[in-house]
C-alpha cells in the first residue's frame, strides 16, 4: 500500500493559525492524500480543528514540544543529562539548633 504524503515545516516563535493550516491543505489538493505540518511553535485550537475537519485531506500537526519528544525517542541530536537535586530532608538531621 502506498500513500502520497506532503510535509510542511515552518519555524514559528508563537502560534500557527487556522489559516496557515488551511493554506497548506489547499496546496495539497490533488497532490497528496495526507499532510504533515511541523512547526517549532504551537497550534491554535482553531488550527487543530481545521486539521481534523471532516471531508477534506487530513493533516497531522506536530508542534515544537512533540518535535523534541520525537528527537529524544529516536536519540537524534540530543544527549542524556543527569541532574541532581539536593535532598534537604536528609541533611536536616545533621543541623545544629542555634
Amino acid at each position: 500500500m502506498s500513500l502520497r504524503v506532503a510535509f510542511q515545516a515552518k519555524r514559528y516563535k508563537d502560534v500557527v493559525s487556522r489559516s496557515a493550516v488551511g493554506e497548506f491543505r489547499n496546496a495539497l489538493l490533488g497532490r497528496a492524500e495526507k499532510g504533515v505540518f511541523i512547526t517549532t511553535g504551537r497550534f491554535t485550537s482553531d488550527a487543530e480543528s481545521e486539521a481534523t475537519r471532516d471531508g477534506v485531506v487530513p493533516i497531522e500537526l506536530i508542534d515544537g514540544e512533540r518535535v523534541v519528544e520525537l528527537f529524544q525517542d529516536a536519540g537524534i541530536g540530543v544527549k542524556p543529562k543527569t541532574i541532581y537535586e539536593i535532598d534537604h530532608a536528609f541533611f536536616d538531621e545533621f543541623r545544629r539548633d542555634s
